[in-house]
């Protein structure tokens, strides 16, 4: 039994190693049709590594024993994000075509969900897969974020930030850490992000269109994190009161807190 377990052990990795490989191919594939420079190969390749080095982690430490369609789905998508990453990161010092960002881009958002369909139907949802389609959306968020600042202004930068932000917050707040209820909204926000980055760094419309587009994405993105910090602080202090019922008494009619898994949806 132990050596089945290593054997499943070391396909589970080798998948990994493979989808390094691709993206390698990928970085191959769009240095060869325009000639991409340094600055997009060292990206690239540094995005290759640290995603098979953070998700073979991950995996060794979860003890999957196969890696699952649904993970490989999402490990494609991020073989696209590290295509994009590179493009992006080769714009700062020439002009990569933007129909070949925006379309790797576009593919990028229509996969994403379908991974998550995927691992429903096929009964194999796991907490790691969850999360590395979390990591994965929220990079592409970050890479488009910078990229369309370098037309409208560093202030899109927040765009990207804000989930990052929201993660270093909790290690000094814990209480954000809490589960936080399902949400259409929350997941529909999450949606737009990358929607509407991808028109805006298009640039099919003009700029004031542009920036109208992008500044709708931060208000509504403003608006989401600070309805659920707010639901969470206001638990935080049910909770608080339950375990102190002398310091703090929990407000009449009080719904318990929830008891639910963490909704990877955005953030």
């Amino acid at each position: 039994m132990a050596l089945n377990n290593t054997y499943d052990a070391r396909l589970v990795q080798q998948e990994t190693a493979v989808g390094a490989g691709v993206q390698i191919l990928v970085l191959a594939l769009l240095g060869t049709a325009i000639g991409m420079g340094p600055a997009g190969w060292v990206t690239g390749l540094v995005f290759a590594v640290a995603t098979w080095a953070v998700l073979s982690r991950a995996l060794h430490r979860s003890g999957l024993r196969t890696f699952g369609p649904a993970n490989r789905v999402t490990l494609g998508r991020a073989t696209l994000v590290g295509g994009v990453t590179a493009l992006v990161a080769d714009s700062f010092v020439s002009a990569p075509p933007v129909s070949l960002l925006v379309g790797l881009t576009a593919v990028a958002l229509l996969l994403d969900g379908v991974d998550g369909k995927v691992a429903r139907r096929t009964g194999t949802s796991t907490a790691l897969g969850a999360r590395f389609d979390m990591e994965v959306d929220a990079f592409l968020i970050l890479v488009l974020s910078v990229y369309v600042s370098m037309a409208l202004g560093p202030w899109v930068l927040l765009i990207g930030a804000m989930r990052y932000a929201f993660v270093a917050a909790a290690r000094v707040a814990p209480w954000l850490n809490a589960p936080l209820p399902p949400s259409t909204a929350r997941k529909t926000v999450a949606a737009l992000q990358g929607i509407c980055l991808l028109v805006a760094g298009a640039d099919l419309l003009p700029y004031a269109g542009n920036f109208a587009v992008a500044l709708l994405a931060l208000a509504l993105l403003l608006w989401s994190f600070g309805r659920d910090v707010l639901w969470l602080w206001r638990e935080s202090r049910v909770n608080r009161g339950r375990k102190n019922p002398g310091a703090e008494a929990a407000p009449a009619g009080r719904r318990p807190a929830l008891e639910l898994e963490w909704e990877l949806a955005g953030r």
